[in-house]
This record gives structure tokens, C-alpha cells and sequence, in this order.
């Protein structure tokens, strides 16, 4: 394992000397500052050249250029609604004490293009069959139960833009066009190693990783737990990851060798990250992929994750690097207590008059706080902590921060 070493410079930013020593059972000598990893993460964490995606396999993927329809969608005009297909001035008059027969009503089920003559779709609880013949209990006016050609699409409407992360509903409307791929930025294929530890349950890191790193545009592939310095060395360095995420075995009991497994397979660039919780976590190469150790108490491991893995996860699916929650500005009803050189990240839930009100210090472990809380405040290294009364910004953990609801 290297001894010493800095990690590596970053254009705009200073180069850190962060030793690499054997932190078990001595405890870390300096951390690296959070917004310098930040920035060698996006030095690092590459986003891969766009390329045809198969449309089946196009979910979540980014668009790399805007789609165009080529078509008019519907192609034709078509029913809207099952029923018979008519002339509608040959219903003009008809009701139920009026029945009028339609000799050329012809059946059609939604979906399908008018037959030449016609241009309404009479509803099957408008007519009735009598000795054979339809009959039409109601009228009905031109284009009823009838969808127009080019009425949702038009040929050369821009459909989707550049950027955009394809959802379901996009690829409905793709497939409908006729288009059968996209040229995209794939998903990237993320390995989560489970490291194990006494503190962590690594089936809960696990379904939180694999939830997280899918929500950010990734495509996890959960390994472990594993035993032994070995056996991760070996999961780390196997090749076909876009990105390796280790989970536990961070810190400075005797059995934390994820570092030295990194070392093992690759190189650790950084490990300590002044950040709270999670300043356990490092960095480095393993296996041809950027490699992000993760601490095993689950709640410095989700932090780690949205700080620093889920950047990486998001730059190499093509997405914006910047934390997804959406944002909501609030006012503190009492103090966020911080020390200078740490960021720290403060779980919060929002009050009935709308204030923010702390509900776990960075120092408290679990998971339990951040299901209680409504978001995040993240506050800078350079910060001594939040007075009360002041504006800070809250990361939601759900959409519902926008509307203010807690």
C-alpha cells in the first residue's frame, strides 16, 4: 500500500497532501476538504461517449441530441373509441324513440383508422341491432370519437430535447413513431462490493445503494458480503465496471481493510474526506473504474452517497453532477451547530409555521432521522454553524419540499 502521497491536481483548485497511512487503531492525521474531491470526481468520473441505444433498453438513458418526429402521429385518422364507424350526417335526427338504420356502419375497435366515407365513431351504447341491420340510437357530429391525423404528433415537431432522461412514457411515444433507437448515453453499470463490518447490515446498504445508484441513472450489480482483505481485492479489481462503490470497512477498527483491498487491486488516491457523517470515505482506482469507499454505519454511508459516489453515478449516466433533491429556502428555528473545516450535513424537517427545525446532528447514526426528515441542510467547511433566524437552503428528500408540505 503507498504510504504518502497528494491527491492528484485538479485545475482551479490546490493540490492536497492527504497521507494514505494504515488509519486502523491511529485514527486519521487530515481529511481531504470536500469541495476538492468534489471537483476531482468530476476530473475523473467521465461521462462516456453517446452511442445507438436499443429503444427496450433506453429507460433512464440521456438523450445526447433532440428527437424529431418524422411522421405525423396518428398516421391517419382513427377511432378514439370502439363503436361503428358512420357518416355522421346519416345519425342526424336518430334517438331512442327515433332509431334510424345505418347501412354502411361498419364496426371498429379503438385504435383503428376510419374506413373511406366515414368520419365519426358512433358509440356502442348509441345503437342497437335490429333483424340485422344497426341502427342508431343518437347522433353524433363530424370527428366525433375520432382521433385526426397528426393531432398528437405533427411530422417535424421537436418531441424530446437534448439532455433529457427518457422515461417511460417517452418510449411508449418513440416505439409508436417507429423509431427503434436513440443515440443516448447508456447507463452505467455500477458494481457494489458489500464490505460487511459489525456496524453495518449489509443487506440494508445493499437495497439502499442499489436504490439510490438506479434513481441517479446507474445500473447496480450488488456483490457480497465479503469476508476477507482477499476477497475484496479480488471484487475490486475484476474488470467490466463503469464504476466500483464498496460499502463498509472505512474506519479505524482493526478489521476495516476496505482501504488496503483498494490499495490491494488498484490505488487508493484519498481516504478521510472532511465531511460529517461519512469522513471515513476514500477514493482510488480499481479494476479499470473510479472506485468510491463508502463507511458502513448507514447513515454516513447514504451521506457518502449523495456527497460523493452518487456525483460520480450521476456525471457517467450524462446527467447534471449537482445533488438531485429538489430545493426548497427556509429559515432556521434554532442553531445548526458546525466546526470550521467540515461540512457538515444536517437531517431537518420543516415545522407547521414553515422554519426548519434540526432533528439529527451529523454526529448521530442511523437512518432513522432521515426517514423522519423532510431534507437536508448542507453546511460549508468554511461555516462555524447556523444561527437561529438565518435563511438556509433544505434539500428535500421527496418532491413535497417544493409545496412547502412536511
Amino acid at each position: 500500500m503507498t504510504q504518502s502521497g497528494s491527491l492528484p491536481p485538479v485545475p482551479g483548485t490546490p493540490n492536497i497532501d492527504v497521507p494514505k497511512t494504515d488509519v486502523r487503531g491511529r485514527g486519521f492525521a487530515t481529511r481531504a476538504p470536500l469541495d476538492a474531491v468534489e471537483h476531482w470526481i468530476d476530473q475523473h468520473a467521465t461521462c462516456p461517449q453517446p452511442r445507438p441505444v436499443p429503444l427496450a433498453e433506453a429507460a433512464g438513458c440521456t438523450l445526447h441530441g433532440a428527437v424529431t418526429a418524422d411522421t405525423d402521429w396518428p398516421p391517419a385518422d382513427r377511432a378514439s373509441r370502439d363503436g361503428v364507424a358512420v357518416a355522421s350526417a346519416d345519425t342526424f335526427g336518430a334517438g331512442s324513440y327515433n332509431p334510424i338504420p345505418l347501412l354502411s356502419a361498419m364496426p371498429i375497435s379503438a385504435g383503428e383508422p376510419l374506413p373511406p366515407g366515414t368520419d365519426a365513431v358512433l358509440p356502442v351504447e348509441a345503437m342497437q341491432q335490429d333483424a340485422g341491420f344497426i341502427e342508431a340510437l343518437g347522433s353524433v357530429a363530424p370527428g366525433e370519437g375520432v382521433e385526426r391525423q397528426g393531432e398528437g404528433v405533427r411530422a417535424g415537431t421537436p418531441l424530446l430535447a437534448a439532455g433529457r432522461v427518457l422515461r417511460p412514457q417517452d418510449i411508449g411515444l418513440l416505439a409508436a413513431l417507429g423509431i427503434e433507437t436513440v443515440t443516448a448515453v447508456a447507463r452505467p453499470h455500477v458494481r457494489i462490493v458489500l464490505a460487511g463490518g459489525p456496524r453495518s447490515g449489509p443487506e440494508a446498504l445493499g437495497a439502499m445503494l442499489a436504490a439510490l445508484v438506479t434513481r441517479d441513472g446507474g445500473l447496480p450489480d450488488l456483490i457480497g458480503p465479503l469476508a476477507d482483505r482477499a476477497a475484496l481485492t479480488e471484487a475490486y479489481a475484476a474488470p467490466g465496471a463503469d464504476l466500483l462503490l464498496s460499502a463498509g470497512r472505512t474506519g479505524v477498527g482493526e478489521d476495516d481493510v476496505a482501504p488496503l483491498a483498494l490499495a490491494d487491486a488498484g490505488s487508493l488516491v484519498v481516504h478521510g474526506v472532511a465531511m460529517r457523517p461519512g469522513d471515513s470515505a476514500g477514493l482510488g482506482f480499481a479494476g479499470g473504474a473510479l472506485a468510491v469507499l463508502l463507511p458502513g454505519e448507514p447513515m454516513a454511508c447514504l451521506a457518502a452517497y449523495e456527497l460523493l459516489a452518487g456525483r460520480a453515478v450521476r456525471r457517467m449516466a450524462g446527467r447534471d453532477a449537482a445533488l438531485p433533491h429538489p430545493t426548497r429556502e427556509a429559515v432556521t428555528a434554532r442553531k445548526l451547530i458546525s466546526e470550521i473545516g467540515c461540512a457538515d450535513l444536517y437531517r431537518v424537517r420543516l415545522t407547521d409555521d414553515g422554519t426548519v427545525e434540526p432533528l439529527a446532528s451529523p454526529s448521530v447514526p442511523g437512518l432513522s432521522g432521515a426517514v423522519r426528515a423532510d431534507g437536508f441542510v448542507l453546511i460549508p467547511a468554511e461555516s462555524e454553524g447556523v444561527p437561529a433566524g438565518s435563511p438556509v437552503t433544505v434539500h428535500g428528500f421527496d418532491a413535497t419540499i417544493r409545496a412547502g408540505e412536511s
